[in-house]
């Protein structure tokens, strides 16, 4: 079984990226991770670009492959002015009229260094994810407050509740692929 785990932040070492090697490390056995790292190499969204008849950038076709040839879904935002960063955004807008996120088993965490979690950002990605057709595993998306507590500088997870909150989550999204939800 595959997870692509795309990392809301394009930035290497961010808490963000440390969030999603740490739900890769807690995962049952025999799952792999697939990391889209790629943000910053797509080109910005243009329908006019997505037309049909018309061949996206290679960078954008490497990424819906990358997605079909996944079982299920983990993605990890920040929050920027209460939203989504535009860099996770763009990859989304891209993957809207290939249809493969349909009913793919999807999680999402949210995090930031302060008590409210990204909440505004996980609430948005939501939003953007049910119009993209993904099966949304509520049980395994969550927000994550003060996620830098949570983590050590190299994405170790420090806090044995929240271990076990993400190794949940990570079942949670592996038993919905095993057996999906009509």
């Amino acid at each position: 079984m595959t997870v692509l785990a795309f990392s809301g932040s394009p930035r290497p070492g961010s808490a963000i990226g440390h969030l999603l090697r740490a739900a890769a490390a807690v995962a049952p056995a025999g799952v792999q991770f697939s990391f889209f790292e790629s943000l910053l190499s797509l080109p910005l969204f243009s329908p006019d670009q997505d037309r049909l008849g018309a061949v996206p950038p290679a960078t954008v076709t490497a990424l819906r492959s990358q997605l079909q040839a996944a079982d299920a879904v983990l993605i990890a935002t920040p929050e920027y002015a209460y939203g989504m960063p535009g860099s996770l955004k763009n990859p989304l807008d891209w993957l809207v009229s290939s249809g493969s996120f349909y009913g793919k088993p999807t999680a999402v965490l949210s995090a930031s260094p302060s008590e409210a979690g990204a909440e505004k950002a996980h609430a948005g990605l939501l939003l953007t994810l049910t119009a993209l057709g993904a099966a949304v595993v509520r049980t395994a998306s969550f927000p994550v407050p003060f996620v830098r507590a949570k983590l050590d500088v190299a994405g170790v997870v420090t806090d044995a509740a929240f271990a076990a909150q993400l190794g949940a989550a990570m079942n949670a999204l592996v038993a919905t692929v095993a057996t999906p939800v009509s």
